[in-house]
Formats: structure tokens, sequence, C-alpha cells
């Protein structure tokens, strides 16, 4: 974890013109964010956005049955709380801390007066909704279409594209929560791609041996949510060359 916190670790932030971004700098809060932390639940009414530099958190329904699947998540590449610039202050979701770590915090009401206000802050709120949608989409098209092992290698992609390193502190209930499915199925699926070399697992950790042959082995719903992500938010100007990452 860095002893330097910097928001440009987060790319929306860090893709803010300096005047934009100095005018919510001192609003934003570094905050911890552990696991299993609920961020919001369903019906709640949204106070906070979150940017996440470190942290993870996952948007999921939750059934009357106490199942659960998750939707979209969220890393470094965006915010949780889009919502407040929506309009719609309260969503069907809830959103959890999937992968501990560190965000910034803003309170919804300066969320939205920046949204409102004409500069690049909505603009680029709104590209990234974009992407959102497009990961939601393709999630339920994943889940429905392809096999458990191709949805565990795009989900695994997609974390580890937050992640600074290749190795996840993740166990196989937490996993089988997120995509909706048994435990059982993720230790076949999970076996599968050990013994394949592509990951190693053990004790709730789980390391990508071969970064390019999970890919190859996932179905085309992870290309397509990174290109329509690189698409809509390409890479972005850092004000500050060279930040720092959050470890």
């Amino acid at each position: 974890m860095s002893l330097n916190p910097n928001p440009s670790q987060n790319h929306l932030l860090a893709a803010l013109p300096t005047a934009e971004f100095d005018a919510l700098a001192t609003h934003l809060e570094w905050v911890a964010m552990p696991l299993g932390k609920i961020l919001y639940g369903p019906g709640e009414k949204l106070k906070h956005a979150y940017f996440p530099t470190t942290a993870i958190v996952s948007l999921h329904y939750v059934m009357e049955s106490g199942a659960t699947a998750e939707t979209a998540g969220v890393g470094n590449e965006g915010v949780v709380g889009i919502s407040l610039f929506l309009g719609g202050e309260t969503t069907s979701s809830t959103a959890v801390v999937q992968t501990a770590g560190h965000a910034y915090r803003l309170e919804g009401k300066l969320l939205k007066e920046a949204f409102d206000r004409a500069g690049l802050m909505q603009p680029l709120l709104l590209r990234y909704t974009q992407a959102l949608l497009t990961q939601t989409a393709q999630t339920a098209v994943c889940n429905r279409h392809h096999s458990l092992e191709q949805q565990l290698c795009r989900w695994l992609l997609l974390t580890l594209d937050r992640m600074p390193a290749n190795e996840l502190i993740m166990t196989q209930e937490l996993v089988a929560s997120m995509l909706g499915v048994r435990r059982e199925g993720i230790t076949e699926a999970a076996g599968k791609l050990q013994r394949a070399g592509l990951i190693s697992y053990r004790r709730g950790h789980i390391a990508v041996l071969d970064r390019h042959g999970l890919e190859a082995h996932a179905c085309e719903c992870y290309a397509v949510v990174k290109k329509e992500l690189d698409r809509l938010l390409p890479d972005v100007q850092y004000r500050h060359a060279g930040a720092e990452t959050d470890q």
C-alpha cells in the first residue's frame, strides 16, 4: 500500500484537466475499502461516489433466495455511483468490495455539480457509463451462452486488468458468488485451467501463469469489454507524470 496516495491512480480522475481536478481535490477523501464492505444496497439512496485506486468493487444483484451474481465490476478505471449523476440516486443492485484496497470518496452532490458544469467531467463520465453498460450486457450474454470455464477466464482477466500483480487473493466461494454458480463448479473449472498450466491455485490465492494462454482460452466477451473501454476511454494524459501505484 502506497504511503503517498495519488488521485491519478484512478483513471477518471487522472483524465480531468488541472482546473477541473483542482475544484474537486480538496473534497476527495482517501478511504480504506476492506473486503466485503457494502457501499450501498438495493433501493438505498447513494450519498457518495467512490473512485477506486487499488480496490475492486462488485456490482451484483441479490435474489430473494440469497443467491447472487455479479453484473459488472469497477476498479481503477471507473467510479462507483453512476446513479448520482444520471439522476436516479438509487439502484436495484448492491455494491460490495470484492478486492480490498483504497478509493477516493466524493460527496454525491459535489459529483453532480461537477457533472452539471460545462467541462470534461460530463462527457468523461458518460463515456465511462457506456463502457460499464457494455460490461453489464456482455456479462449477461456470457453467463447465458458460454461455459463456466470461459466465464472464469473472462472474470479473471477483467480483474487482473485492475491490479498491479498477476495474483489474486480470492476464495472459490467468493468467485462462485460473483459468477452466480456453485463452488463445486469453480473447483472443476479452476482445476482444468491449472492442469493446462494457465493458473496456479492454492488456499485462496489464484496466480496467473500464462496470461496469453488465458486470453486464448477465454470467449470473445473479455475482448469485447476491453476493446469498448479502450475505445471510449483511450490512454489518458496524466496530470502528474509517473503517477505512483497504490500498492
